[in-house]
């Protein structure tokens, strides 16, 4: 069964649905939507067990996908354009592939329709090492934190997941059911490889990134037939964090793909 799902709405115009990353929510995309909000109504979209969306012990890709074409529908958002970020971007992918009328256009950021070595179960782990509740402020929940991680320059970004609740810190993401879902999380469902989404379909991906690689390019060929690619030099997995002002570039140029 579908859950209904949180988000943030701006802007008015064509319809953009954008899906975060693991460990991220729609908060994290504000200032990419306040950049399209002129042209388009942009809703950046949490996540089951992520942000303000409900929780759930089960979380896969086409679970995630059946959420969003349910949100896709509640609104009566005509054939929007889908941009998805790393395990948002599997999910949009996989929405595509499950409910071709439900996406107008895809755009895909930093992340391959393949499987994945597990990148996430030390995040995991250095998220539920941390008592939240006990913790005193964000900066030792910070110095902390960056003492678990495999790459403690991703402390800051993990921590927009602590929140204050009444008199104590908590985390907005559902640690367990995550950590329990991360192989399957790492994949990508084997049931959508003979499916085919021929509207538009963009990667806008890091070149500095070793999410994507050349060899990659070839199972996006065979699922999205109408594939293109956007290379942004000098930038790592989370591009749109990086280089905002040429990620926005090659966004506003994959969204003129939308069929009309």
């Amino acid at each position: 069964m579908a859950l209904q799902l949180a988000f943030e709405d701006t802007g008015t115009g064509p319809p953009v649905v954008v899906l975060h990353g693991l460990f991220g929510s729609g908060a994290n995309w504000r200032s990419v939507a306040r950049a399209l909000a002129p042209h388009h109504r942009v809703l950046c979209v949490d996540l089951r067990n992520h942000g303000h969306s409900p929780w759930t012990d089960s979380m896969d890709y086409l679970e995630m996908a059946d959420d969003v074409r349910a949100l896709i529908t509640r609104q009566g958002l005509s054939r929007p354009t889908v941009v998805g970020h790393s395990m948002g971007g599997k999910t949009a992918m996989a929405l595509a592939l499950t409910s071709p009328a439900s996406v107008g256009n895809l755009v895909v950021v930093d992340i391959a329709p393949v499987a994945y070595a597990d990148r996430f179960t030390p995040y995991v782990e250095a998220m539920r090492s941390i008592d939240a509740a006990a913790t005193a402020s964000r900066t030792e929940a910070q110095r902390r934190l960056a003492e678990r991680l495999p790459d403690p320059a991703t402390a800051p970004f993990l921590l927009q997941n602590l929140v204050s609740r009444n008199d104590h810190f908590d985390w907005r993401l559902n640690l367990a059911a995550i950590g329990m879902s991360v192989p399957v999380l790492s994949g990508f469902p084997t049931t959508l490889l003979g499916r085919r989404f021929t509207g538009p379909t963009s990667l806008i991906h890091g070149g500095a990134s070793d999410y994507v690689a050349a060899v990659d390019l070839a199972s996006f060929k065979d699922l999205f037939p109408e594939f293109e690619t956007h290379t942004i030099e000098d930038a790592g997995h989370w591009v749109h964090a990086e280089k905002p002002e040429t990620f926005l570039i090659a966004l506003r140029q994959a969204l003129d793909r939308a069929t009309p």
